[in-house]
């Protein structure tokens, strides 16, 4: 079996200042676009965060201050990242969980509109998780039979979890080829933001899943408390989390005025 495409896929991989996603920025992001023909493109950034990296992360991926001094800002790459991926499905390896919704808060920051209303999301970790339980580089050996060299460099990562899902399609019969039933499977609770603050309940509703509304719809604590909206606008969330909450709000105002 190969992987089905009816339009590109894009598999990518951040290297980051950290793992706050409200906070941290990309250092290094790698984009395999693989074409429903089979044709690739690829292509890898080092990227000037504009701020300190710290020594814990560089240990981790190897991307130092100096080594990125002179590279561009993810906003001069914004334009050349958008385009490579715009009309793709999305692809990695915890990208849901983390990847994409960094990227989202990178886009939405340097003001690029960063729509992923169309989008689905093929997560090759909760694929292999679901399956085996293990880490990318017991993964890359356990299905590719390879070791993983470069390990924790972009574009090593993203290479190895494109190769990952080709042999995950060749061993289960059960996870389907398409991207709809790659994405259906490795997901999880379905989120109405990436960051897993609002979810939707089992009436398709979206719910907030912290705090004191915690399980509550968010139409109705809207409405109880308006203020709500504006704590959460200006506290310390990630932006993506802020535009779904106001795209809910103005449905709601939307519809008031019908």
């Amino acid at each position: 079996m190969k992987l089905e495409l009816t339009r590109p896929i894009a598999f990518f991989d951040l290297e980051t200042t950290g793992i706050n996603i409200a906070k941290d920025r990309i250092v290094e992001i790698s984009i395999l676009k693989v074409f429903p023909n089979g044709n690739k493109e690829s292509k890898t950034w080092l990227v000037n965060p504009e701020m300190e990296i710290p020594a814990a992360s560089s240990e981790i991926h190897g991307i130092t201050n100096e080594k990125v001094a002179t590279e561009p800002t993810f906003k001069q790459l914004a334009p050349q990242v958008h385009e490579l991926i715009k009309g793709c499905d999305l692809a990695g390896f915890n990208s849901n969980r983390f990847d994409v919704p960094l990227l989202a808060e990178e886009m939405l920051r340097v003001g690029v509109d960063f729509d992923l209303d169309n989008v689905k999301f093929v997560d090759v970790q909760t694929i292999f998780h679901k399956k085996e339980q293990r880490t990318l580089t017991a993964g890359y050996k356990f299905y590719c039979d390879k070791d993983l060299e470069g390990a924790h460099s972009a574009e090593a990562d993203t290479n190895a979890t494109y190769e990952i899902l080709l042999a995950q399609i060749e061993k289960y019969d059960d996870i389907g080829t398409n991207v709809a039933d790659l994405s259906a499977y490795s997901s999880h609770k379905k989120r109405a933001d990436f960051a897993g603050f609002i979810q939707f309940n089992d009436k398709d509703e979206e719910v907030f899943t912290f705090g004191k509304y915690k399980n509550r719809t968010v139409l109705e604590v809207l409405a109880e408390n308006p203020g709500y909206y504006n704590w959460i606008m200006n506290a310390d969330f990630p932006l993506y989390t802020k535009k779904v909450l106001t795209s809910i709000r103005l449905k709601t105002l939307n519809n008031k005025l019908k």
